[in-house]
């Protein structure tokens, strides 16, 4: 059975080789399986193509995409989806925190007949920030969302072919893979594995990137707006029962006296809710205007080894998506 690795990278000139060399010895030792590579440079400022390139020249199963711009690791990853061949696409990181030994246990786990199969981490390997942030974010996230309960989801997964058919069909440039894994089918298992320390440099996800990716959610869900009804509807009840408490409390006792410190902290609490609600359904309007006006997920600049589209790492070749 063909495995497909999909391999966002990004500044990992000195690791991806070896993340490769590490997945082939794995497949070595695994019966019925042989495995292809997409590996997709999202613009690195380093060497990275031209390793790809080298892990192209030495193992003619890997495919090399280079991206005419950084769209992201999920879009990078899309990119990759449209070349994948294999009956299983894995999706992995290119640090070794995603590490190749854990393949066995994950394709273990989609034996057993399910669509999708998220690996867990047992520890997770982080820094402090980025584990408080995943949380939180992880909280909102599936709290919001329809997805089977009980599941989490990471950044190393296997599909089976006909999901990755299915996800390749979403055209919006705003991408939740994991998203887009729960629409397509209910049929998904956790498992869990190991997380491994990064071996090389520090992470490349900023805050920024991961709150940009953190409000792509907003893509798969209406919730936020029926939220801004019910907190709306909420707020307009308990406005008009302290206006006829007051009014009620004025009449009965003429004395008392309306507070202005009050007033204020209630008008401050009431607008920035309505500035937060109109900053939500801003975010819905823009993403509306972006796809409308076809902003691309991704764009391809050259790749090596993908068949028919296949130039040398040296041309200067364009292609879009």
């Amino acid at each position: 059975m063909l495995v497909s690795i999909v391999i966002p990278c990004y500044n990992s000139e000195h690791t991806i080789e070896k993340v490769v060399d590490l997945c082939v010895a794995e497949f070595e030792r695994m019966e019925g399986y042989e495995c292809e590579f997409v590996l997709v440079n999202d613009f690195s400022r380093d060497g990275t193509y031209a390793a790809i390139c080298r892990a192209a020249e030495k193992y003619p199963f890997v495919k090399g995409i280079n991206l005419a711009k950084n769209f992201g690791q999920h879009n990078a990853i899309m990119a990759g989806l449209h070349y994948a061949e294999g009956e299983y696409i894995v999706g992995m990181d290119d640090d070794l925190q995603t590490h190749p030994s854990q393949l066995p246990t994950l394709l273990a786990k989609m034996e057993e007949g399910y669509d999708v199969v998220f690996g867990v981490f047992r520890q997770r390997k982080f820094n402090w920030f980025k584990n408080l942030t995943s949380k939180v974010a992880s909280f909102i996230i599936w709290h919001l969302v329809d997805r089977p309960k009980g599941l989490e989801a990471s950044n190393y997964w296997v599909i089976r072919k006909y999901v990755r058919n299915e996800v390749i069909t979403y055209t919006s440039y705003n991408l939740y893979l994991s998203m887009l894994f729960f629409r397509t089918t209910g049929n998904i298992a956790n498992v869990p594995i190991e997380h491994f320390s990064r071996t090389e440099g520090t992470s490349n996800y900023t805050f920024r990137k991961g709150l940009k990716l953190f409000m792509a959610f907003i893509n798969f869900t209406i919730l936020p707006l029926r939220l801004a009804t019910i907190l709306g509807v909420t707020f307009s009840i308990c406005g008009l029962l302290g206006a006829v408490f007051t009014f009620v409390q004025k009449l009965l006792d003429p004395t008392v006296v309306v507070g202005w410190s009050s007033l204020m902290c209630a008008m401050l609490v009431f607008f920035g809710f309505a500035f937060l609600m109109l900053g939500v359904i801003g975010e819905y309007v823009g993403k509306l205007i972006l796809n409308m006006n076809k902003t691309p997920q991704f764009v391809i600049r050259e790749t090596v080894n993908t068949g028919a589209l296949s130039p040398s790492c040296q041309e200067d070749s364009h292609a879009a998506v």
